[in-house]
């Protein structure tokens, strides 16, 4: 009834907002609040940038669909873990290093003494021989230089360093070692083994994680050196710096700020193992920490410094001459 009903009169609600919400001052303050960034222009529906980005992703998307469509009807088929190499004269350095050979895809209409090597080479070890067309070639290296040759290999092996130590020390020689302290530039690991097979190292060292691992690339930057150069994974870089000076090595980095020259090098007739750091950040510090000693190349103030592989070489090489005048005398 009238009268009777316990509902209170209209209360107002607590505004959760400072100042005045209508009038003047209410519109005022709410044309000063943000609106959060402004989208980038290829992300308004509206704008002319935002529909060739649309139209961009659709033929990215064709471009994907018909090489899958293609890489199924090609017959360059290799086996999960395999790799390619690419290349006239990588595959006939890996061929003459003794890499083993599971099939070769050439183009037709080749001739020349690397490829009948390669050919030669196959035939004799049972390998298939498949011939396809240089867009087949083009599809599999992903544009890469083929030259109308190619090569699969199983996956690499990777050697034990203490079976390389021992192998070194029971051939009456100091053990020479590369170690790459997160080297991920697959074409400066392939420069590193080739400099390695170059100047009788034994073996080169990665880690499994933040490093380069040996594959198509590789093989080809490293010229067939990959075949002959035992490369050793290990998942610790300073502990197995740590072990092989258990074993008698003496662990020498390369940096720019180094205490010696790599010229005339007190160590390098010793059991050496050479630690090279990445380009830009060098050795890390734990790394860094275990070596012996820490070596510099000279080189010309116009330049910083030299890239990882490059920095290899040149060590590498300083060794070899040094090792060869002791030799000698």
């Amino acid at each position: 009834m009238a009268g009777n009903s316990k509902r209170r009169g209209a209360v107002r609600k607590a505004s959760t907002k400072k100042g005045p919400t209508k009038g003047t001052g209410g519109h005022g303050r709410k044309a000063l609040e943000g609106r959060g960034p402004t989208p980038k222009a290829e992300d308004r529906p509206y704008h002319p940038a935002h529909k060739r980005k649309v139209v961009q992703e659709r033929r990215e998307l064709t471009r994907q669909q018909q090489a899958a469509a293609a890489a199924k009807r090609s017959p360059i088929k290799v086996e999960e873990g395999s790799e390619l190499i690419f290349g006239r004269n990588p595959v006939a350095e890996a061929v003459r290093a003794g890499a083993p050979i599971r099939k070769v895809f050439l183009a037709g209409g080749l001739s020349d003494d690397r490829v009948e090597l390669v050919v030669r080479t196959a035939t004799a070890l049972g390998a298939p021989i498949v011939e396809v067309s240089k867009t087949d070639l083009d599809r599999a290296s992903d544009g890469a230089v083929h030259q109308g040759l190619a090569v699969e290999v199983p996956p690499f092996e990777y050697a034990e360093l203490p079976d390389l130590i021992e192998d070194a020390q029971a051939a009456g020689r100091a053990p020479l070692f590369i170690a790459l302290d997160s080297v991920t530039d697959p074409h400066n690991l392939g420069a590193v083994i080739r400099s390695a097979g170059a100047f009788g190292a034994d073996g080169v060292i990665i880690g499994t994680r933040r490093s380069a691992q040996v594959n198509a690339t590789v093989w080809k930057v490293s010229a067939g050196a990959a075949a002959r150069v035992p490369v050793v994974r290990v998942s610790n870089l300073a502990r197995t710096i740590v072990e092989c000076k258990e074993q008698g090595l003496f662990a020498v980095g390369l940096d720019g700020g180094g205490d010696v020259s790599v010229r005339g090098l007190n160590l390098a007739t010793e059991p050496l193992l050479l630690v090279t750091g990445a380009e830009g950040a060098g050795l890390s510090r734990l790394v860094r920490e275990h070596c012996d000693q820490i070596a510099s190349i000279p080189i010309s103030s116009n330049v910083e410094s030299l890239n990882a592989a490059v920095a290899t070489g040149v060590a590498l090489y300083e060794v070899a001459q040094l090792r060869a005048e002791v030799t000698e005398n």
